[in-house]
């Protein structure tokens, strides 16, 4: 059974009315900080998301060069791997198979929920399993440089990429988790094997499930915590979506 998210904070206060800005930045801050994801919840329909993105770094461009993108089923991506479905993503990372720094942030928000079962958004946090590692495996992953290819669906829309990064990265802003169940190019026998494995079914028994109400926004630590995606049928369920880089 999936956990509830606890990481929630109301755009609104008790009253009903807007939370202070300084406020609610500080408490955001302050939950991300202690859970890597902060659930944004009774957002009227004037919330600026953009802004409020701003507010925490430089946007990212996503595959298309499109800074604000749309996950929504998309025409001719059922049958492959992709976001732009319905059909479930397994635990990952974002920006792996970027050249350069993953984003630091994901944040998504609810234009059309989905109805019926199905659709969260789930996530996990790393910071436990990475301390479980031996130290002989740690530094196998910090500095075993593995090679990582882009998914079918990016693949579809005419990006072929591949780059090569460790798993664990030391940045001076933190530590980068990077992480794909099936675009990790890797021998049956290698460490990375066991560590898909054995973390995947951590992700299966610690995430927690984020089902969105219309408005809502999610925003998570992506050099920290995975994320997957339940499946679904309603095909209007339609969030967007803004990558944020490190500051």
């Amino acid at each position: 059974m999936p956990r509830s998210p606890i990481s929630l904070l109301s755009r609104t206060d008790f009253n009903g009315d807007l939370l202070d800005e300084e406020l609610f930045l500080r408490t955001f801050h302050q939950l991300m900080e202690e859970h890597g994801y902060v659930q944004v919840c009774n957002v009227p329909n004037d919330f600026d998301y953009v802004r409020f993105c701003q507010s925490l770094g430089r946007f990212v461009p996503n595959y298309t060069g499109a800074v604000i993108g749309d996950v929504r089923p998309e025409p001719g991506m059922d049958d492959v791997y992709h976001a732009g479905n319905t059909r479930p993503l397994t635990p990952h990372s974002e920006g792996y198979d970027f050249s350069v720094l993953p984003p630091r942030y994901i944040a998504l928000w609810c234009v059309t929920p989905a109805q019926g079962p199905g659709g969260e958004t789930t996530l996990a946090d790393t910071t436990d399993w990475v301390a479980a590692l031996e130290e002989d495996e740690r530094a196998w992953l910090q500095n075993t440089e593995y090679e990582w290819k882009t998914t079918e669906g990016v693949n579809r829309l005419g990006l072929d990429l591949h780059t090569k990064h460790p798993i664990l990265e030391d940045h001076p802003n933190g530590r980068i988790v990077r992480f794909s169940c099936n675009n990790l190019i890797r021998d049956d026998d290698d460490l990375s094997a066991r560590v898909q494995e054995h973390w995947r079914h951590r992700f299966d028994e610690e995430h927690v499930a984020i089902h969105y109400q219309r408005n809502d926004m999610l925003v998570w630590d992506n050099w920290r915590l995975l994320h997957a995606r339940n499946a679904f049928s309603d095909r209007s369920r339609h969030l967007r979506r803004i990558q944020v880089a490190a500051a």
